[in-house]
């Protein structure tokens, strides 16, 4: 099950993380190598832990814990290094990422962002943007939230009141969350430790729909 609130954003500014591959690597007989993945998608880890500086601080991070009921529930996590549509220290544009383009049947879109240049690119969809940042453009054009559009902020998709005409670029731009969980259900610590500047380990993991 998937709670929508989003993990302490002062307390996640500090963590450590980032994306996840799996690559299997087969070495051959004559030293060459065959490389695959499982995954189409990566996926992101995190240690919560490294934010906390204070009692206080732990005390907040055991109570969301404990609300999750541990690995159970998921949840949002803002992951500082990348949660726009644009470069950091940009804002988001309606025209930032190619969401498709209209052929005047297709009315609902995956919002993503795009890694990379050229043919070698990824395509990340976006399942948890934040409500209220989403902007969105027709042939370059903005168009206007609840009366011609609207997103849903539990799965990421964008759906036109009526379909765009064809050969239009749908384009978005937008903040968004990570949807995760806690990676242990356990979180062991003691105060010693803790005004020694020792934090304990607090890994999430991202999740999949």
């Amino acid at each position: 099950m998937f709670h929508d609130v989003r993990f302490p954003v002062s307390l996640s500014f500090g963590a450590r993380g980032g994306p996840e591959r799996r690559t299997e690597i087969v070495t051959l007989a004559n030293g060459a190598e065959e490389r695959n993945t499982p995954w189409a998608h990566s996926r992101r880890r995190f240690d919560a832990g490294l934010g906390l500086r204070s009692l206080d601080d732990l005390e907040t991070v055991i109570a969301f814990f404990e609300a999750r009921a541990g690995q159970l529930h998921a949840f949002r996590w803002k992951d500082w290094s990348d949660f726009k549509s644009c470069r950091p220290s940009a804002s988001p544009a309606p025209t930032d990422q190619l969401l498709g383009l209209g052929d005047e049947t297709t009315a609902t879109f995956q919002l993503v962002k795009h890694y990379g240049t050229g043919g070698d690119t990824y395509a990340r969809p976006i399942t948890r943007p934040v409500a209220g940042t989403v902007q969105v453009a027709v042939g370059g054009s903005p168009v206007t939230e609840g009366v011609e559009w609207s997103v849903d902020t539990a799965t990421g998709l964008v759906t036109f009141t009526h379909p765009p005409d064809v050969g239009g670029e749908v384009t978005a731009g937008f903040e968004f969350d990570v949807p995760v969980r806690f990676d242990t259900d356990r979180i062991e610590t003691s105060l010693a430790s803790f005004n020694a500047g020792e934090v304990p380990d607090l890994p999430v993991v991202e999740v999949r729909p």
